[in-house]
């Protein structure tokens, strides 16, 4: 007999066994859409093999075959698809290898407290662990295609699995769930009985596209009609691909199973989109947008699923990230091509006239139904820009991607409205007639921003401040990006002087005068903060604050280096410009300070504190933060002498 050895799950499978043991879903049916789903996928895999090497490809036809048996208590799946090897068997149902896990198990386990429970399947590919809802042990047995040994897999969900080779005649995968016994108040049915797997299949996995067949005892199937078999083989489903019926024909529940077979996201889709490509060539595509951004969305190095590519209905890649481009990766679904070849790679698909043909019309496509959402359906589209906004947005860094049609359905916070998004043509539309530009200011979040001194004028002035804070702001907002003849302006950066013409005339003689007057305490400050800043200036934008500070034209945004600086990246040094409000009362006073002695050591303190409030001031933090605390103390002391 084969030796067994024993394994401990990861971590994370731990904790997610548990959570299935003592289920968060009151729907444990779902179990067998999962199983269902994973063996089409195995199907699939075999199916573009055998493209390649026919070899591979059973004789007989491509099947699931669900077996359920009453007197001991299983349900068994058989597949005859691709199979595992035991390296793969222990790779893939031992461990959830995807970033973000420990964190989504987290508020999972949450849950229990009292807190709303996250959907767990369909976020990592767990669908398997689901078997554990309704069944106390289960046995995997495999073989791979190509292969002569297979694998048996086996575990009770308490934490261990066993592993041994054993014999099975051909390659597939076959499943057995030791059932729990029947407790219709905790959901779990009787899964043995043919009543209760058929409409199962029928609403989960009726447009699978291989055929499901259920075991089930020859003499009840053909009831009065003699038989020498024990038991037949029943279809359950219809397997007409969804993508080729028409909208009439499918219900929209049908839609949404097909969803969540394809995705396998337990939450419904928030928007569906069916296109078709007429012309030289030919493809149909039925594409769903999710209603909740999935655990792995910014993790770009992870496997999640996005739009599969069939050629004349044959299955050929799980995940065509050539479809589509990258910022609209969280779209789901399927485009089948009547002109491809069926034996393509990755790299046949990048230089394919037609694959980028398909990747213009469905981006175009997309975007339009947006659009199109936002104006049509607002409170739908912001449930969309809420998960996906920041996604979206890496559209405008890309070059030869049509920047108009994001900036269409852009939205983002404003200082015209506390709760409410803006659009930009909105903004636009409430714009006077002489400003020729999109004011705007990023950083870590919305709070922080609205404190910052660089809004003060513009307050002053009623001139709306566009609020960006996600990462992807500081990066296309640096490429100098133009909207409807209107240029974006970082209040933060540059010179800004909000005075019309005739106010700055007005006020010409008086802006000398104060230049005059405060030069050489500019410059006694400027020296006192040489390593800091390049620059120390009088402010046009401040009307409350003693000082902020200012990027130069060309220069990083601070917040932009420091993302820089947590991916590894090089950044050079540069130094921003402070600029002070000579109105302010703390700057009249240096003025008098430094009147009475211009070499007053007490000057560069008060240089480094001005500073240090400043950085504060916009959310940023001193490079020493000790020091500037210990002078605030100093100061606080000598008040209270």
């Amino acid at each position: 007999m084969a030796e067994v050895e024993n394994f401990e799950f990861q971590t994370e499978v731990k904790q997610l066994l548990d959570l299935m043991v003592h289920s968060l879903y009151s729907n444990k049916d779902i179990f067998l859409r999962e199983l269902i789903s994973n063996a089409s996928d195995a199907l699939d895999k075999l199916r573009f093999l055998g493209i390649t090497d026919p070899g591979l490809l059973p004789e007989q036809e491509l099947q699931i075959e669900i077996e359920p048996n009453e007197a001991a208590r299983t349900l068994t799946l058989h597949d005859n698809g691709v199979g595992m090897t035991r390296s793969e068997v222990i790779e893939n149902l031992g461990t959830i290898a995807r970033s973000g896990t420990k964190e989504f198990l987290k508020s999972a386990t949450g849950a229990r407290k009292g807190e709303p429970a996250p959907e767990l399947i369909g976020q990592f590919g767990v669908g398997f662990y689901s078997s554990f809802m309704v069944a106390d042990r289960v046995t995997v047995v495999t073989r791979r295609a190509g292969e002569a040994t297979a694998t048996q897999w086996e575990s009770s969900g308490d934490g261990r699995f066993e592993v041994q080779s054993v014999e099975r005649a051909s390659p597939g995968t076959s499943i057995t769930l030791h059932l729990k016994p029947v407790d219709v108040e905790d959901g779990i049915e009787d899964y043995t009985q043919e009543w209760t797997i058929r409409p199962i299949v029928k609403k989960y996995s009726d447009f699978v596209s291989y055929p499901i067949r259920l075991r089930v005892d020859a003499k009840a199937a053909e009831q009065d009609a003699s038989t020498d078999a024990a038991s037949v083989l029943e279809p359950l489903n219809s397997r007409k691909a969804i993508w080729l019926r028409s909208e009439a024909e499918v219900l929209p529940q049908d839609y949404e199973e097909f969803y969540k077979h394809i995705s396998h996201d337990w939450q419904p889709p928030l928007a569906r989109i069916r296109a078709k490509l007429e012309g030289v060539f030919e493809a149909q595509a039925l594409l769903f947008i999710p209603s909740k951004a999935p655990a792995d969305l910014y993790h770009r190095e992870m496997a999640h699923r996005g739009v599969q590519l069939y050629v004349k209905r044959v299955f050929i890649m799980d995940e065509c990230s050539e479809l589509l481009p990258l910022y609209l990766r969280f779209v789901r679904g399927v485009v089948d091509s009547e002109d491809l070849s069926l034996n393509v790679s990755r790299e046949i698909l990048q230089q394919n006239r037609q694959i980028h043909a398909i990747r213009r019309f469905l981006t175009k496509k997309i975007l339009e139904s947006l659009k199109a959402m936002k104006g049509e359906r607002p409170e739908q589209y912001l449930k969309f820009w809420h998960e996906f906004g920041a996604v979206l947005k890496e559209g405008l860094l890309a070059f030869g991607e049509k920047k108009e049609s994001i900036f269409e359905i852009l939205l983002c916070e404003s200082t015209h409205s506390a709760s409410e998004l803006a659009s930009l043509d909105d903004v636009i539309e409430r714009m006077p007639e002489t400003q020729k530009t999109i004011y705007f200011m990023a950083g870590t979040s919305r709070s922080v921003m609205e404190s910052s001194p660089h809004l003060e004028a513009f307050r002053a002035k009623g001139i709306e401040v566009l609020f960006f804070a996600d990462h992807v702001d500081e990066v296309w907002l640096a490429q100098n990006p133009e909207y409807r003849g209107k240029s974006f302006q970082s209040v933060g950066r540059g010179a800004i002087d909000l005075a019309s013409e005739e106010e700055r005339t007005a006020r010409a003689e008086e802006t000398e005068k104060k230049t005059a007057t405060y030069k050489d305490l500019l410059d006694r400050l400027q020296a006192s903060l040489a390593d800091e800043v390049k620059e120390v200036r009088l402010s046009s934008r401040l009307t409350d604050s003693a000082a902020c500070l200012v990027t130069e034209e060309g220069d990083l945004p601070p917040h932009l280096a420091e993302l820089m600086r947590q991916a590894g990246q090089s950044v050079p040094e540069t130094k921003r410009i402070l600029e002070v409000n000579v109105e302010h009362p703390l700057l009249q006073k240096l003025q008098v300070l430094y009147a009475k002695d211009p070499l007053d050591a007490t000057l560069a303190e008060y240089a480094q504190l001005l500073h240090g409030l400043a950085l504060l001031a916009e959310g940023g933090t001193p490079k020493n933060p000790a020091s500037l605390s210990k002078r605030l103390s100093e100061l606080m002391l000598k008040a209270l002498a």
